[in-house]
C-alpha cells in the first residue's frame, strides 16, 4: 500500500474522555479533525465539551494562550463515523475496551476510509493482530495507545502488529513526534509495556492490602513518595544501573525467602551482575550509560528530584485523597 507523506485531515471515532483528549492534542497542532461517534448529536456535544474545556485548561495555564480557538476552528463533528473517516489521511479509533465493540467498529471504519488512510486503534490491551482481522489492508493497522488525560501525558505507545507496513510505523511516529508527545515502539503482547507493569503493581499492591499488611491510603503514601516519585524522571532500569545491581539481587533472595518464586531475582538480573556489571559504580548495567556522564547524570538525578519536591509542596495535596 501506500500513504500519504503528509498527514492533515484527521478523524477521531469515539469521543468520549480519551478519544476527546486525542482529538484536543490533534486541533490544536494543526490537524483538521472530524468527531465520529454512534450520532452526529453525540460528536456535535462531544465538539462543543471539548472546546469548553479547553478554554478553561487555557484560563488555567494548562495549554498555550489561543489554544482553544485554535482547537474550535480545527475540530469539526460528523454526522457518522463513515463521515468522519471518509476523508482522512489518519485515523484514530478511540472506542471502549471491548473486543467486540472494537471489532465492528474497525470493519466500519476501514470500510468507510480511503485506502491511504492510516488507521491506529487506542487499546489499552488488546493484541494487535487480533483487532488487525477485522480491517481491510491490515499493513495500514497498528496499535497507538495513549495515556490519559492525553493533552497532558508524554508518553504514546505504538504496537505495529505482525502485516503492518514499517513505513506506516515510521509515519505514526512522524505524526506523534509532532504532537510533542514522546513515541515508543514496543512488541504486540496483551497489556503491551506500560499496562502490563502498571497492573502487575497494582496486583501486588491488592495483595498488600488482602495480607493485611497496610491500607489502601498507606500503600499510597509510600508509592508516591519513594519510588513512585522516581519513576516520574527515570525509568526502572535507570534507577537500577543508579542504585547498583548488586543491591537488587541482594533484595531479591530476601522477597523471594520470604514469598516465593514469585520474587526469585530474573536470571537477565543474575547474569548481569555475576558478569560485574553492577550498574553506574561499575560502569556498566543494563543501560550503556557513558562512565564520562556519571558525575553529570547524578548531578541531573539530584537537581531533578529536589526540583520535584518543590513543584509538590507549590502543589499541596490532592483534594480528596
Amino acid at each position: 500500500m501506500s500513504t500519504n507523506d503528509t498527514i492533515s485531515t484527521t478523524a477521531v471515532v469515539g469521543s468520549g474522555y480519551m478519544g476527546g483528549g486525542i482529538a484536543q492534542v490533534l486541533a490544536l497542532h494543526g490537524y483538521k479533525v472530524a468527531l465520529g461517534d454512534v450520532d452526529g448529536e453525540t460528536a456535535e456535544r462531544a465538539r462543543v465539551r471539548l472546546v469548553e474545556q479547553a478554554r478553561d485548561f487555557e484560563t488555567h495555564g494548562l495549554l498555550p494562550e489561543g489554544a482553544s480557538k485554535i482547537i474550535e476552528a480545527n475540530l469539526v463533528a460528523a454526522a457518522s463515523i463513515e463521515e468522519a473517516v471518509a476523508a482522512a489521511d489518519y485515523i484514530a479509533e478511540a472506542v471502549p475496551e471491548q473486543p467486540d465493540l472494537k471489532a465492528t467498529i474497525l470493519r466500519r471504519v476501514a470500510a468507510a476510509a480511503p485506502p491511504h488512510a492510516i488507521i491506529g486503534t487506542n487499546t489499552s490491551a488488546i493484541p494487535i493482530g487480533e483487532l488487525a482481522s477485522s480491517v481491510t489492508a491490515p499493513e495500514r493497522f497498528l496499535g497507538v495507545h495513549w495515556m490519559n488525560p492525553a493533552p497532558f501525558i508524554p508518553g504514546v505507545e505504538l504496537i505495529p502488529g505482525q502485516e503492518t507496513d514499517p513505513a506506516v510505523v515510521d509515519r505514526v511516529e512522524q505524526l506523534i513526534h509532532s504532537l510533542g508527545k514522546n513515541p515508543a515502539r514496543v512488541a504486540d503482547t496483551p497489556g503491551f509495556v506500560a499496562n502490563r507493569l502498571q497492573f502487575a503493581l497494582y496486583k501486588e499492591a491488592a495483595q498488600i492490602v488482602e495480607e493485611g499488611t497496610a491500607t489502601p491510603e498507606q500503600i499510597d503514601a509510600v508509592v508516591s513518595n519513594t519510588f513512585g516519585f522516581r519513576l516520574a524522571l527515570f525509568g526502572p532500569f535507570a534507577i537500577g544501573d543508579m542504585a547498583g545491581l548488586d543491591v537488587y539481587e541482594s533484595a531479591y533472595r530476601t522477597l523471594e525467602k520470604a514469598y516465593g518464586e514469585r520474587f526469585a531475582a530474573p536470571e537477565a538480573l543474575v547474569t548481569t551482575v555475576k558478569d560485574g556489571n553492577i550498574g553506574l559504580k561499575s560502569g556498566h548495567g543494563f543501560l550503556n550509560i557513558d562512565p564520562a556522564q556519571k558525575a553529570a547524570l547524578l548531578a541531573y538525578r539530584d537537581n531533578a528530584y529536589a526540583r520535584l519536591s518543590q513543584l509538590r509542596a507549590e502543589l499541596g495535596s490532592a483534594p480528596g485523597l
